[in-house]
């Protein structure tokens, strides 16, 4: 079962990747760089916190969000926006620390704490343009993302803050965003160009 439920979290995490470049390659999704760029960092850091702490089922899972993110980031280079102004270089300076918090400590809860706290932050920058303009996310790969969350934290298979610590904050983190990219669309009717994108 556990074996099953970290194939099925790595396959979403797999499928969840194919609508967002579509629809960066479309035009109608633009990434924010910044936000990409940390959650790339973070999730190769994520996954190799996770394995100083044993072999795991919920490797796998971990693994494939952190190959289809360093993806999106280079997608994002010519097809996003964002990643130079002020506030972008100032979080990505705040999640740079939060990596070497990761880098320098030996304790596996702690070490994954320091990721987990730098993955919101990308999060954090990602906010304001999918509130502004929700139609520049795609909602399915959030819903996607937050549910190989879950089966992550249950491909883990036992009561472990180290292992569990990084999916069930992936399922939350994701399952905000969706949350607010849905909220958002509905309180602001599409535009000609999402229209004719459509």
């Amino acid at each position: 079962m556990l074996a099953a439920a970290a194939l099925l979290a790595a396959l979403l995490a797999v499928i969840d990747t194919v609508p967002y470049v579509r629809d960066i390659l479309r035009g109608t999704t633009r990434p924010q760089r910044a936000t990409w760029l940390i959650w790339s960092v973070l999730g190769v850091a994520a996954f190799a916190a996770q394995a100083a702490s044993g072999p795991n089922w919920s490797l796998v899972m971990i693994g494939s969000e952190a190959c289809v993110m360093v993806l999106i980031f280079v997608l994002a280079i010519p097809h996003g926006e964002g990643g130079l102004r002020p506030i972008d270089l100032t979080m990505l300076c705040l999640a740079g620390l939060g990596l070497v918090g990761w880098a320098i400590v030996d304790e596996p809860v702690v070490a994954t704490m320091f990721v987990v706290v730098a993955d919101a932050i990308g999060l954090g920058l990602m906010v304001p343009k999918t509130v502004r303009d929700p139609r520049s996310e795609t909602l399915s790969t959030f819903v996607l993302a937050s549910v190989s969350g879950v089966l992550g934290a249950i491909a883990v298979g036992r009561l472990d803050q180290a292992l569990l610590l990084y999916p069930v904050y992936y399922a939350l983190g994701n399952g905000v965003l969706a949350t607010i990219i849905w909220t958002a669309r509905r309180r602001s009717p599409p535009s000609a160009r999402t229209v004719a994108h459509a």
